[in-house]
């Protein structure tokens, strides 16, 4: 499943980033720490790994 929005894909990317121990758990907010609760790492993976070309800076 890509990301819809470049945001999407930048909370996903936070959010895989602290699933995998590299930051603090303690430093996700919002959609990031809620995407770190509900996903798992593969999910994450998929919706972080979408490219960012055409993609709209938030979903509208």
């Amino acid at each position: 499943m890509p990301a819809q929005s470049k945001a999407q894909q930048k909370a996903a990317g936070a959010a895989l980033s602290a699933k995998r121990g590299d930051t603090k758990v303690e430093d996700l907010q919002g959609a990031s720490k809620e995407m770190y609760d509900d996903m798992s790492e593969s999910e994450l993976e998929d919706l972080a790994s979408t490219t960012r070309e055409d993609l709209p800076d938030k979903k509208g």
